[in-house]
């Protein structure tokens, strides 16, 4: 089907990622999704007319057309948060694709995207971030690994890091201090303090570790020495969850957001915690604000002599 897609609106696609690349700090991960979903409204326009989207037809998008790409997605049983995400990207393409060509998009930026809950991030106990810790040292034979992992995982929570944030760590960052400079989504820089028990935790495994440690190498390999991918830390932690009993949103950001969520009932302050998170908007991070409330309706209910 892309093949159908004409050069000029492919042209202008990789223009504008190139864009936002550049000049909004978009990460990589923003620009695939970019990509993959202006792509898909541009292959839908191109079947739903019968013909190759130029510029100028593509300038010419009717409310009738949205309504039908829209449509689309809802037959196609795309959840309502993905089809807010892909207007959105369309949204944004058109705005640029507008200044550049002089046209009027009213029609695609007045479509209004399907409401639906937002889902609240849903952190592990106290107890069940310590459980989870302890047990992810033993999902591997090799103990270098299994000090790896468990570094990992508490640089997650210890220090509310991203997965990518943590595997991303290279050596010229050791030895870890008292706090770590982290580059963050958007190249967003931010500085968190690392705990003690997670820079013991980081000590431990490069003690063990069996490959050289240089500036520009990764601190967290693979067995055969390669950086260590994501999917092995979700892999030991889905292992750990199913031998703790834990629910299947005991994954490794959920550590990230039992970071937040137990500062936040500490007291810690909202903005604070915003700037460790390395949230763009302090709304991203005033869900957690949510999941208190929630926590604290339980204890009140289970705990107020009145209640019930």
């Amino acid at each position: 089907m892309t093949l159908d897609i004409s050069h000029a609106a492919r042209h202008a696609l990789t223009t504008w990622l190139d864009h936002a690349r550049a000049l909004k700090d978009a990460s990589e991960n923003t620009i695939t999704a970019y990509r993959a979903d202006v792509l898909d409204f541009i292959v839908f326009m191109t079947l739903h007319h019968g013909e190759p989207q130029g510029l100028a037809p593509l300038a010419r998008i009717t409310t009738s057309d949205m309504r039908a790409w829209m449509a689309h997605l809802r037959r196609d049983d795309i959840s309502p948060r993905s089809v807010a995400r892909k207007l959105s990207a369309v949204k944004t393409f058109y705005r640029w694709l507008s200044e550049r060509e002089g046209f009027e998009p009213t029609a695609v930026l007045a479509t209004r995207a399907p409401k639906f809950q937002k889902k609240l991030p849903r952190p592990l106990t106290e107890d069940a971030a310590r459980a989870m810790i302890e047990t992810v040292e033993h999902q591997t034979k090799d103990s270098w690994q299994g000090a790896r992992d468990t570094a990992v995982v508490k640089l997650l929570y210890g220090c509310g890091l991203r997965i990518s944030e943590a595997l991303g760590l290279k050596g010229r960052d050791l030895p870890l201090g008292d706090s770590l400079r982290i580059i963050g989504k958007g190249n967003k820089e931010r500085l968190v303090p690392v705990l003690p028990v997670a820079r013991r935790a980081v000590e431990a495994y490069l003690t063990l570790c069996p490959y050289p440690m240089t500036p520009d190498e990764h601190v967290f390999r693979g067995a055969r020495g390669g950086p260590l991918n994501g999917r092995h830390i979700a892999k030991v932690t889905e292992r750990s969850r199913m031998q703790l009993g834990l629910p299947s949103s005991a994954t490794p950001h959920a550590m990230r957001h039992s970071f937040a969520t137990h500062l936040l009932q500490a007291g810690g302050d909202l903005r604070a915690i915003q700037e460790l998170l390395g949230h763009a908007s302090l709304s991203t991070t005033q869900a957690y604000t949510a999941v208190d409330q929630v926590h604290l309706m339980q204890v009140y209910e289970a705990c107020h002599p009145k209640a019930g």
